[in-house]
C-alpha cells in the first residue's frame, strides 16, 4: 500500500467525532505492524467508551508526530484524479496521517529511533483525546502536530472562545405586547452591543474575529418570546480573558453570558529553511501543552477546503510532506 492508497483507505472509514472506534482500530493495526517490524511498541489508549487514542513508539521518544483522527460531518467516501484525493478528512487530517506514517517508516528504515506516532480523538469538538494524552506524556522533547497548512510551518495559531448568550422574558399574547417581555428583543440588543466590542489584535496573529453562529428562541409568531439564545465563536489572538470581560460589560445584564469553551492562541516553534504562515484555526496544541514537547505545526492540504463538500488534498503535497517531516526530524535531532 503506497501513501495515496493509505490516504484513501483512511478516508473511506467514517470517523465523525464520537464515532472514531473503527478508525482507531485501523490505525492501531497499521502502526502495530510497523512496531513489530522495527522493534517498537503500539498501544490503544482508552479515552471514553469506544474511543481510543493510538500511540506507537520506538526507543525513548524525542520527536512525536501527532494529529487527530476524527472528522466533521457529513461523511463522503474517497475518490481521486491525477492531482488530488477527495473525500471527508482528505486534508483534515487523513492525508496528514498517511504522510506521518510513511515519514516515520522511512526514518526507521534509515536507522533513526526515538520517534513516536500519536493519533487522538475529538479534536473537532473538545480535544478530548489531546487532553487525555496530556495527562500521560512519554518524555518527548518535540511535537510535530499535523493540520492543513499547505506544508508551511505555522508561526502561530489563533485560539477559540465559544460563548452562549441566554435571554429570559415573559410570555404574552402578541396582540398585547405590553403584558409581556420579549427575550428575543433583549437578545438582539445584547448582540448589537457585542458587535461593537473592539476585539484584540496581535502583531503576528492579526485581529480576533467574531462569528454569531446560531440564534434560537420563541415559541410561536403570535407569542411574546420568553426565551432566546445565541452561540458566538471568537477566534482569539490571546488568552481570551479580556474578551470575555469586554463582552460581559457590553451585554450589561441584557442576557446571561456563559463561557462554553476557551482555547488560548499559541505562538509556535520555527526552523530555518522552511516556508512559514500564520493560521486562524485552532488545534490540539493548547490541549497538549508542552507535555509532548515543544510544538511545531505543519501539514499538507489547505484549510480553505476542509469542512466543505470540496474537501481534497493535493497528491504532490502528500509526497512533499513525507520529505518535510523527515527533514524536520533530522534537524530537531
Amino acid at each position: 500500500m503506497n501513501v495515496f492508497e493509505l490516504t484513501r483507505a483512511l478516508v473511506d472509514i467514517e470517523s465523525i467525532t464520537e464515532n472514531e472506534e473503527q478508525m482507531g482500530h485501523a490505525l492501531f493495526a497499521q502502526v502495530s505492524n510497523m512496531a513489530a517490524q522495527y522493534g517498537g511498541h503500539a498501544q490503544l489508549i482508552p479515552v471514553e467508551s469506544r474511543r481510543n487514542n493510538v500511540l506507537a513508539w520506538w526507543g525513548e521518544p524525542r520527536v512525536t508526530f501527532s494529529t487527530h483522527m476524527d472528522t466533521v460531518p457529513p461523511f463522503f467516501p474517497s475518490s481521486e484524479d491525477d492531482q488530488h484525493i477527495w473525500g471527508r478528512g482528505a486534508c483534515d487530517t487523513k492525508g496528514i496521517i498517511a504522510s506521518m506514517i510513511f515519514a516515520v517508516r522511512d526514518l526507521l528504515q534509515s536507522g533513526h529511533t526515538n520517534l513516536a506516532l500519536l493519533f487522538v480523538v475529538g479534536e473537532e469538538r473538545n480535544s478530548a483525546g489531546a487532553l487525555a494524552a496530556a495527562r500521560s506524556p512519554r518524555g518527548s522533547k518535540f511535537l510535530i502536530n499535523g493540520e492543513p497548512t499547505e506544508n508551511k510551518l505555522a508561526l502561530g495559531s489563533k485560539g477559540a472562545l465559544r460563548l452562549e448568550l441566554l435571554a429570559q422574558g415573559r410570555m404574552a399574547h402578541s396582540a398585547y405586547p405590553e403584558l409581556g417581555e420579549s427575550a428575543i428583543e433583549k437578545l438582539l440588543d445584547a448582540l448589537q452591543c457585542v458587535r461593537r466590542v473592539a476585539l484584540p489584535v496581535n502583531e503576528i496573529l492579526g485581529a480576533s474575529t467574531l462569528n454569531i453562529g446560531t440564534i434560537s428562541g420563541g415559541r410561536a409568531p403570535n407569542v411574546i418570546a420568553d426565551h432566546a439564545q445565541a452561540e458566538l465563536f471568537i477566534r482569539l489572538v490571546d488568552s481570551g480573558a479580556a474578551t470575555v470581560a469586554a463582552v460581559k460589560q457590553a451585554v450589561n445584564g441584557k442576557a446571561e453570558v456563559r463561557e462554553a469553551l476557551t482555547i488560548p492562541a499559541v505562538l509556535l516553534g520555527t526552523l530555518p529553511g522552511f516556508d512559514t504562515t500564520v493560521v486562524s484555526f485552532t488545534t490540539d496544541i493548547p490541549a497538549l501543552g508542552e507535555s509532548w514537547g515543544k510544538p511545531y505545526l505543519i501539514g499538507p492540504g489547505s484549510i480553505h477546503v476542509a469542512h466543505t463538500i470540496e474537501e481534497r488534498i493535493p497528491k504532490a503535497q502528500i509526497l512533499e510532506a513525507v520529505q518535510i517531516y523527515k527533514r524536520m526530524v533530522q534537524q530537531l535531532l
